[in-house]
C-alpha cells in the first residue's frame, strides 16, 4: 500500500550479453546466504523461465518470536501486487460484459466528487483525481481495525479530489479499493470469492488468497522492521486495502501468476495489451521496469514490514519475483543481483561492516540536530547499542555503524558522519551533502 513507485528498479547500461540458459546457483545461494548471515533479508524469491521455476530461494523467519523458519511454502502479504489481480478481475468483468472501461462510477460512489466523470479506466491508470486515503496522517490511527464498506467510502468521499479526471497520473489506493467494490456488486461475489474463481483456482495457485489475521500456524509471515534485531510491525487489516494491497501468495504462486498472465493464459490478448499500454509510467495495474536493455512488466509492493516486486520479461520469458517480510538492504540491489546472475551479467557478493559499538559509545551523538541548508531536523537516540535516527514528520530508522563516527542506513541510501568534538553531522543521500549542528 506504500505510495512510492520505484519505476527506476532496475538499474543497467545498455548491453548485449544474452539469457544465460544455465546460470551460477551457487553463487547466487552465497548472495543470499551473506544477506542471512548478517541478518539483513527475510523472504522468498523465485525465478521462472518458460513456465518452469529455475530458482527459488527463502532464507529468515516466518514468525522471529516462535523461531519459525521460512521456506518455499511460506505465504506473505504482497502489498500493490494485488493491484495486478484486480486489475485482471476488472478486465474479466470487461469480457463478461458487466461492466466497461469508459463507464463513470457515479452509480456505485454518487457522493465522491466527479463521479459523474471518473471511469472505471481511470480508476485502473490513476487518473481519477481521488485523494489516496493513505497518505493522510490519520490512517495509522485505524489501519489496524476492520472497515465496512461504508466506512471506507466515507473516509474516501470525505478526502476529496486533487485534480480534475483524466488530467494526469497520481497513484491512489483509494482507486482499487473503490474498484474492489465495483467488481463486487457487478459480479454479486465477494472479492475473496472472485480472486478464486477467476485466477487462484484456474492456475491453481494454492496458496494465494485474499488475506486476514496473520495464522503463522499456516504458514503465514509476520513482517517485521529492523532496529538492530527483527521487530514486528503492526498488522494492518485487509478489510481496508481489500485489492489495492490484502493479497497473500508465495513467490512460485506469483510467478505462475505472471507466467500465465503474460503469456496470454488468463486474458484476450486485446485485454492484456490494454494493462501494457503506459501513460505518464503507468498501465492498467501494471508499470515497466527496465533491467540493462530489456523492460519488463509488473508491479511492486509495500504494506507494514512486507516488501515485494514482480515483473515479467519477454526476453527470455523469465519471471521474476521478490517477496520479503523484513528488509535491511535495498530491494533493488537484490533484484539486480538475482537477474544479472540470470542474464549472466556481473555482480558482487554484498559485503558487510563489521564495525562493533558500544551502548556508551553512541552517548556523544545523541540530540538534536538542525540544519540552515534544509528546514528538518534530526534527532539521534538509541535503543542498546543502535544508534536511531528521526527526521522531522518522517519514522525513526536503525544506522549501522561501519567505521569510527560514521554510520549508515542503506534502505534509503543515507550516511551519516559525525564529529563529536564540533558537534555536527553530515548527512549524504543521493549525491547531496547537508550539514547538521546540535542544539
Amino acid at each position: 500500500m506504500r505510495t512510492t513507485i520505484y519505476k527506476t528498479l532496475f538499474i543497467g547500461l545498455l548491453c548485449q550479453i544474452g539469457f544465460a540458459q544455465s546460470f551460477d546457483k551457487t553463487k547466487l545461494d552465497k548472495y543470499f546466504g551473506e544477506l542471512e548471515t548478517h541478518n539483513k533479508f527475510m523472504g522468498s524469491v523465485a525465478v521462472s523461465q518458460n513456465g518452469q521455476i529455475i530458482y527459488s530461494k527463502a532464507i529468515g523467519f516466518a514468525d522471529v518470536e516462535k523461531n519459525l523458519k521460512a521456506n518455499e511454502l511460506t505465504k506473505y502479504r504482497i502489498g500493490s501486487i494485488s493491484k495486478t489481480f484486480t486489475a485482471v478481475l476488472v478486465l474479466k468483468a470487461v469480457e463478461e460484459d458487466k461492466l466497461s472501461l469508459n463507464q463513470t462510477i457515479n452509480s456505485y460512489f454518487p457522493g465522491i466528487k466527479n463521479s459523474d466523470k471518473i471511469t472505471i479506466k481511470q480508476l485502473l491508470n490513476h487518473r481519477s483525481g481521488i485523494h489516496n486515503f493513505t497518505d493522510d496522517e490519520a490512517y495509522v490511527t485505524y489501519n489496524t481495525q476492520p472497515k465496512t464498506e461504508k466506512e471506507m467510502v466515507e473516509i474516501i468521499t470525505l478526502a476529496g479530489s486533487d485534480f480534475d479526471p483524466d488530467t494526469k497520473f497520481s497513484y491512489s489506493n483509494s482507486n482499487y479499493v473503490l474498484l474492489s467494490y465495483i467488481l463486487e456488486k457487478s459480479f454479486k461475489e465477494s472479492y475473496a470469492q472472485l480472486l478464486q474463481k477467476y485466477i487462484a483456482k484456474p492456475l491453481n495457485l494454492k496458496n494465494t488468497y485474499l488475506g486476514g489475521k496473520i495464522n503463522t500456524d499456516n504458514q503465514e509471515a509476520k513482517s517485521y522492521s529492523n532496529m538492530g534485531s527483527w521487530v514486528a510491525e503492526p498488522e494492518t487489516d485487509t478489510s481496508i486495502p481489500l485489492g489495492a494491497g490484502g493479497i497473500v501468495s508465495t513467490a512460485t504462486d506469483l510467478a505462475k501468476f505472471n507466467d500465465a498472465l503474460f503469456q496470454g493464459k488468463i486474458l484476450k490478448n486485446e485485454s492484456l495489451e490494454l494493462m501494457k499500454t503506459i501513460n505518464d509510467g503507468y498501465g492498467l495495474g501494471l508499470f515497466t521496469l527496465p533491467f540493462y536493455d530489456k523492460t519488463g512488466y509488473g508491479h511492486t509492493g509495500g504494506i507494514d514490514g512486507f516488501s515485494s516486486i514482480f515483473t515479467y520479461f519477454y526476453d527470455g520469458k523469465i519471471s521474476y519475483v521478490l517477496i520479503s517480510n523484513g528488509t535491511n538492504v535495498k530491494i533493488n540491489d537484490i533484484s539486480i543481483a538475482v537477474l544479472s546472475a540470470v542474464y549472466n551479467k556481473p555482480y558482487e557478493l554484498p559485503v558487510f561492516s563489521t564495525y562493533k559499538v558500544t551502548a556508551q559509545d553512541l552517548d556523544k551523538y545523541l540530540g538534536m540536530y538542525v540544519s540552515k541548508q534544509i528546514p528538518l531536523k534530526i534527532e539521534i537516540t538509541k535503543e542498546g547499542a543502535t544508534l536511531i535516527a528521526q527526521a522531522t514528520g518522517q519514522s525513526s530508522f536503525p544506522l549501522e555503524a561501519i567505521e569510527k563516527d560514521k554510520f549508515k542506513f542503506d534502505l534509503a541510501g543515507i550516511v551519516l558522519e559525525f564529529n563529536p568534538v564540533e558537534k555536527t553531522v553530515i548527512l549524504k543521500q543521493g549525491g547531496g551533502q547537508f550539514t547538521f549542528t546540535k542544539e
